[in-house]
């Protein structure tokens, strides 16, 4: 069965703000920043180019940055309009997907999780696959939601947003379980990357994090 994958991302200037500073030993400079965040959406991607079970990634954001670096990793973007929020963004990235192939099961992952392995994500994937159904995977405090997937037929009906693994329960989605510490652990605070730390980050992170000064060989 086909699986497709949404990864949303918000403008870098907009997002993960509670990690500003953690790049550049606190200083919070914008430019490292961003590198910091662009970082950890592509290591997530380019875990998910490594999965089996995956056929197609599309990342959803209208940064003209992002959408430059996701197009040399050849990973196509759909723009958003960031005043209708994540979750229209992300039915509207459904309906582009089954309208190129309507047998496709759907899923939304998270743009920040560094220390993901593709062998992770398949289990994940096809674990979901099983369940026949709409299926998540929490994030490690069990209240985000990390994978979103929904099979041919039915909508994908994302709940994103404050108690989303608990919005995503009550609407019917099956939890999934499994030991996929990767990618349970998406990254908003330092303690977080800490933890992604010791999971073992992705190139492009470690890199983000090496090269505060913004030496143009990180990428």
């Amino acid at each position: 069965m086909h699986v497709d994958l949404l990864v949303p991302m918000k403008p870098l200037a907009k997002a993960k703000t509670r990690l500003r500073g953690v790049a550049d030993g606190g200083v919070g400079a914008p430019e490292a920043h961003a590198r910091l965040v662009l970082a950890l959406a592509r290591d997530t991607l380019a875990a998910v180019a490594a999965t089996a079970a995956v056929r197609r990634v599309v990342a959803i954001c209208s940064d003209e940055r992002v959408c430059t670096a996701l197009a040399d990793d050849g990973v196509p973007v759909i723009p958003d309009k960031p005043a209708a929020g994540l979750n229209p963004a992300l039915r509207y990235g459904e309906a582009v997907l089954r309208t190129a192939d309507p047998t496709t099961t759907v899923g939304v992952l998270q743009a920040d999780l560094p220390a993901l392995s593709p062998e992770e994500l398949d289990c994940a994937v096809r674990h979901g696959l099983a369940t026949g159904g709409r299926a998540f995977c929490t994030d490690r405090t069990g209240t985000g939601t990390t994978l979103l997937l929904t099979p041919p037929g039915q909508p994908l009906e994302p709940r994103f947003g404050v108690g989303s693994a608990m919005a995503h329960r009550a609407s019917g989605a099956r939890e999934l379980s499994g030991c996929w510490p990767g990618l349970r652990c998406d990254v908003d605070t330092a303690a977080d990357l800490a933890v992604a730390r010791g999971l073992g980050l992705g190139w492009f992170t470690r890199a983000a994090l090496r090269n505060p000064e913004g030496d143009p060989s990180w990428r």
